[in-house]
């Protein structure tokens, strides 16, 4: 999958990596083993992270200073893996979805980077990561209508599909994938992110019978 970052994107944000892996798949629910992985995770910071803490994880800090170079709200329009671990010192229960979706809360909750996983089979054409334009929306899973202006976003050739606060409707990973695409977005990079990326690929094979197509970074 030919994947690049738009250069009035890189000019704001000049660290920006992007953490690709394309791979086929079997989609099914999360067994036991890997929700107890995720379960052992959000007991350790259920036990060590306040509601202000969250905001002191670097990760998530590097967001929300690139949300307000790109001009978006952080705080309006939170980040995924802010609102992901929010959930936690709050008393919420994180969403048990699919075997890709919950790889890629898990890694988003170790790392606190957003990610992102999309149906290859939806998406057309080349990906650009960019910025969303001004009336510029899109059906976030279970958001509704997501404003896009200024808001990081991928764009295949027939418009916006993912962004780091929201993935859409259009591109959502169900039971019927079957060629996927994850993304890691590191606003400010990460010298880790080779680490990640060989830790999803280990997990989709795992507990997804994965075939790793290609795994990549993308600067």
């Amino acid at each position: 999958m030919n994947v690049r970052i738009d250069e009035k994107v890189k000019e704001i944000l000049p660290n920006l990596q992007l953490g690709i892996i394309e791979a086929n798949v079997v989609v099914s629910p999360s067994d036991d083993e890997l929700w107890g992985m995720i379960d052992s995770v959000y007991k350790h910071l259920q036990e060590t992270l306040t509601l202000e803490d969250v905001l002191k994880i670097e990760s998530i800090q590097a967001a929300r200073r690139s949300y307000k170079k790109l001009g978006k709200d952080p705080s309006r329009y939170r980040v995924s893996s802010d609102s992901l671990i929010r959930r936690i010192p709050k008393g919420m229960d994180l969403y048990k979805v699919n075997n890709i979706v919950d790889i890629n809360n898990l890694i988003s909750l170790e790392t606190g980077h957003s990610l992102g996983c999309v149906d290859l089979a939806k998406v057309k054409g080349d990906v650009v990561f960019t910025k969303g334009n001004a009336g510029d929306y899109y059906e976030g899973i279970g958001r509704g209508q997501i404003n896009l202006e200024n808001m990081p976003v991928f764009k295949d050739d027939e418009g916006y599909f993912a962004s780091t606060t929201s993935d859409s409707v259009r591109t959502q990973v169900t039971e019927e994938s079957k060629h996927i695409m994850m993304m890691v977005i590191c606003f400010e990079g990460d010298s880790k992110l080779n680490e990640y990326i060989e830790k999803i690929n280990s997990l989709m094979t795992k507990y997804a019978d994965a075939n790793i197509l290609e795994a990549k970074i993308v600067e």
